[in-house]
């Protein structure tokens, strides 16, 4: 005699979440949070609007999920960059560098995600960005502090300002040697400010 287990009830999802976040993804940074509807992500997910919220809870909740994910596939390393011993001049250039080379990477979605979404409409979905932004900003500071304790606030604030404007410049079209050459000059000033 054999039984049979019952069927879960509803229907069984016909998306990958991860694989969705992907898209999202995708669709955030080559279009902005504002300018992504949920119509747009739910047939770009291939999904129904009440499957969308039962998966995400809403467009901002999908959102700080893409940002997450993007911290860990395509946001700039600093963990890596800025380790413990290396000259801050150096790592600091290294930070704006690998940014551009991040920013320029892909011309269909430019600049960087989190950077970009401090400025969206929706509070929930800036204050996300801006959170992500912030532990960025947070993370430079106390490298620079380490060594460098008097100058971390201005220091990290330049290179925030910079990567700023390089994610601005990318969106706008900038190609990958016209920002690492303003990478480069804002390197050189890293170095004079050190001196001073």
């Amino acid at each position: 005699m054999t039984t049979n287990s019952p069927r879960p009830r509803g229907r069984p999802r016909r998306f990958d979440p991860e694989q969705a976040v992907a898209t999202a993804q995708r669709l955030f940074h080559a279009r902005g949070y504002d300018a992504v509807s949920v119509a747009d992500l739910t047939e770009a997910l291939g999904i129904n609007p009440p499957s969308f919220y039962a998966a995400f809870g809403s467009k901002a909740g999908l959102y700080a999920r893409t940002l997450r994910r993007y911290t860990g596939t395509n946001g700039v390393p600093l963990a890596e960059i800025l380790r413990p011993g290396r000259p801050v001049a150096e790592a600091l250039a290294a930070v704006l560098e690998e940014a551009v080379r991040r920013y320029a990477a892909d011309p269909a979605a430019a600049g960087c995600l989190a950077i970009e979404g401090t400025r969206c409409n929706d509070p929930e979905a800036r204050e996300a960005a801006r959170a992500l932004t912030a532990a960025a900003e947070d993370t430079i500071r106390r490298f620079v502090a380490a060594t460098h304790p008097k100058a971390a606030g201005r220091l990290a604030d330049y290179v925030v300002t910079v990567m700023a404007g390089l994610s601005a410049m990318a969106r706008e079209g900038h190609g990958l040697d016209r920002l690492l050459a303003t990478a480069h000059l804002a390197s050189q000033a890293l170095v004079q400010a050190l001196r001073a």
